[in-house]
């Protein structure tokens, strides 16, 4: 193999290595989906945790001040970031959540999630606040 192909090779496959032992780190803004300038606040039980990536998922169930039942579904950060969720947030847990709203009319989602007990006890690192906030 002559010198200027060893290099080739050597290059090409260095660079095939770095592309594989390095994440790929994207973060997209979720300031089209959620409000970032206004916070809205609810309370409910717990139905559903999903700890994923990119993004894991709280879902709550509460009521509307007629009576009817509201799913609010709270998006937070990937798996690293909420290891946590799991335990600290088990299903039938009575909590208050706030952050900003979706921008979807009629929806009922949040994002930059802060959880508190119903006393008031933060749940989960950093105070209650979730990992995941809009940019």
């Amino acid at each position: 193999m002559k010198v200027g192909s060893r290099i080739l090779f050597a290059s090409v496959l260095t660079a095939g290595f770095l592309a594989r032992a390095t994440p790929v780190v994207a973060h997209h803004s979720a300031a089209a989906a959620y409000d970032e300038t206004k916070r809205v606040e609810a309370q409910g039980t717990v139905t559903k945790v999903l700890v994923r990536n990119p993004h894991s998922w709280v879902f709550l169930e509460s009521a509307d001040d007629k009576g009817q039942k509201i799913e609010w579904q709270i998006e937070m950060g990937g798996v690293p970031s909420m290891a946590w969720a799991k335990d600290a947030l088990p299903i039938g847990a009575a909590v208050k959540v706030a952050g900003n709203p979706s921008r979807a009319p009629g929806s009922h989602g949040i994002t930059g999630a802060t959880f508190t007990k119903a006393d008031g006890t933060p749940v989960g690192p950093r105070g209650g606040r979730g990992e995941y906030t809009p940019r």
